[in-house]
């Protein structure tokens, strides 16, 4: 049995990086070095999540993607410190969790005890 924890943070988290990263590059004109800076990452990590050798195993909802974009017009549009960064990346988790993502995929997770939440169906 996996937790939910290990569920978000091999398969939920670097998706959200690689879409994330695609976003920024692709719509919005930032070079992978920008986005290295502004996600406080590797040039190579992004470059891995730009060519979808990481964190492509999840397709998520044009909902979340929605969520997702909205978050990296945020972070390009803020000086965000580490701290609001982490939090946003949070609540991007906290709104797949809530999605229904996690139920579908992974039936065997139970509830987030770090958000409380026990309805993820």
């Amino acid at each position: 049995m996996k937790t939910t924890c290990e569920i978000m943070v091999q398969k939920v988290l670097p998706a959200i990086r690689a879409e994330l990263s695609r976003t920024m590059i692709f719509e919005h004109g930032c070079t992978q070095q920008d986005v290295a800076d502004i996600l406080e990452l590797s040039r190579a990590a992004v470059s891995q999540y730009v060519s979808e050798k990481r964190g492509a195993e999840v397709d998520f909802s044009e909902e979340t993607q929605n969520e997702i974009r909205k978050f990296a017009l945020v972070l390009l549009n803020k000086d965000l410190s580490s701290q609001e960064k982490v939090d946003g990346m949070c609540n991007v988790c906290r709104f797949v969790q809530k999605s229904g993502w996690l139920y579908k995929n992974a039936p065997e997770a139970k509830a987030c005890i770090i958000c409380e939440d026990t309805d993820l169906k």
